[in-house]
């Protein structure tokens, strides 16, 4: 299967806080909902906790509430990143003659997919009771660093860091979906095809399709915040580079971006 063919298949999968919970934390989080419900009972309420069902009701309102919360945050953000995502691509297209005609059948479809992550996410917000954010304004020369519509190789270069951000971003948000599990589904499945988009962008880069030792691959130091931390060999306790070499342990396994740090990356891009 090419790989149009494999992107057109996932076009119909269908996700950040403002501070994201780390992977270790993801077997804690019930525990956490929990400390802090009953942490917020304002003291008038004391009288109420002598009745256990009582207390109960209110501790698991105060937990639903917590969660709803984390999981509308990351949705937030997560649309932020897809706004930015879908308008680069949909500005590309129509910016004439910068896309060769070899490629643009590759970046017409992942437009296509950008497009309905947004939609997705704006429908699931709206189905939870929240207003989607509008979608902010964009500035993609980042303050004239860049070229990205008229210089074909510097639009594939940020085309790469928005890819690379959102597989890292979303790996990042799964602790705040996990309260859902239609989001959270929905959530890998959005992660899955992004990590797509990223590999065939740096491969069409001419580089691999993975990152290794925090290697952008060619990519300008205004992108270094997008790789920080991708060097990391250490995986559950286990020094992965003991075994396979330090380049080839850390490109094993792509690291979390927290949500203040994806929120960084794009900010580079909102006016």
């Amino acid at each position: 299967m090419n790989i149009l063919k494999l992107l057109d298949k996932l076009s119909n999968d269908k996700f950040f806080t403002t501070e994201a919970t780390r992977l270790e934390t993801i077997t804690n989080i019930s525990t956490l909902g929990k400390k802090a419900a009953v942490a917020s009972i304002p003291l008038g309420l004391g009288v109420l906790m002598a009745t256990p069902a009582k207390a109960e009701t209110l501790e698991t309102a105060a937990s639903a509430t917590f969660f709803k919360s984390a999981l509308t945050d990351a949705l937030q953000l997560a649309l932020v990143l897809e706004y930015l995502e879908n308008e680069y691509y949909a500005l590309g297209l129509a910016a004439a003659g910068l896309i060769p005609n070899s490629d643009r059948p590759v970046f017409m479809q992942i437009s296509k997919h950008e497009s309905a992550h947004v939609g997705f996410l704006k429908s699931t917000l709206t189905s939870l009771g929240e207003a989607p954010k509008p979608k902010p304004t964009f500035d993609f020369t980042a303050g004239g660093n860049f070229m990205p519509f008229t210089d074909y190789n510097q639009f594939l270069v940020l085309a790469q860091a928005f890819e690379d951000t959102g597989v890292r971003a979303y790996k990042g948000q799964a602790g705040n979906v996990m309260s859902n599990k239609a989001v959270l589904q929905a959530a890998l499945q959005i992660h899955s095809v992004e990590a797509r988009h990223a590999s065939q962008v740096r491969r069409m880069r001419a580089n691999k399709g993975w990152i290794e030792l925090a290697n952008g691959g060619n990519m300008p130091t205004a992108t270094n915040a997008v790789y920080a931390g991708e060097d990391n060999v250490n995986q559950a306790g286990f020094n992965t580079s003991t075994a396979f070499g330090a380049a080839a342990g850390s490109a094993a396994y792509d690291e979390v971006l927290t949500g203040s740090e994806a929120q960084a990356i794009a900010g580079l891009f909102i006016v």
